[in-house]
């Protein structure tokens, strides 16, 4: 049996899960690090392209991300649910 091997990047998947998880923040600029709350230190993990018109890159720290957008929507990291929705790519690739 051949195998084979397949590289993906599933670009904003943490946003995307966010924003299947709640559709009515699907238009808006989506900023998911930290514990969400962009006044205290931690940093962006991923931004969704609405966000990213803004400038709001991975890595970048929350209160920047505020300043520059700070109509968006900022979450918390929800590890687990990355985590399902990863192995539901996953299971979706391998049959």
């Amino acid at each position: 049996m051949a195998r084979y091997v397949l590289h993906m990047d599933l670009d904003q998947f943490i946003a995307a899960v966010e924003m299947l998880r709640r559709p009515e923040i699907r238009d808006k600029p989506v900023v998911v690090g930290g514990d969400g709350d962009p006044t205290k230190r931690g940093v962006v993990s991923t931004a969704n392209y609405q966000a990213r018109r803004f400038g709001i890159r991975s890595a970048m720290p929350l209160r920047t991300a505020f300043k520059r957008a700070p109509e968006a929507v900022f979450l918390p990291v929800d590890a687990d649910a990355y985590l399902e929705a990863s192995r539901g790519v996953m299971d979706t690739l391998r049959t």
